[in-house]
């Protein structure tokens, strides 16, 4: 598995703004958790380390995109988000 989200919203429908917002930030603060406990380990993971800020960078960038997005790729990126944070969240 990767920690890195998929930037393909293809096919998926519906959903706001604030919805898509409201799902990258989450998804953020779940790097921001991971990447602050990676590196207060004894002997942290640099391999790790790495992975999550290219997964959090890659959020964050698709963020951006939400200013010029329309309501229907909101949605999607909404979407995209909801499912990637229940599958961060996945023991």
């Amino acid at each position: 598995m990767s920690d890195t989200p998929s930037s393909d919203f293809s096919g998926l429908e519906g959903g706001q703004e604030q919805a898509a917002e409201e799902a990258i930030q989450e998804v953020v603060n779940w790097y921001n958790t991971q990447l602050l406990a990676e590196r207060r380990a004894p002997v942290p993971d640099e391999e790790r380390v790495e992975e999550l800020k290219v997964g959090r960078e890659a959020a964050l960038a698709d963020q951006a995109q939400l200013a010029t997005a329309d309501a229907e790729e909101s949605g999607r990126i909404a979407a995209v988000y909801a499912a990637r944070l229940r599958e961060l969240k996945e023991p």
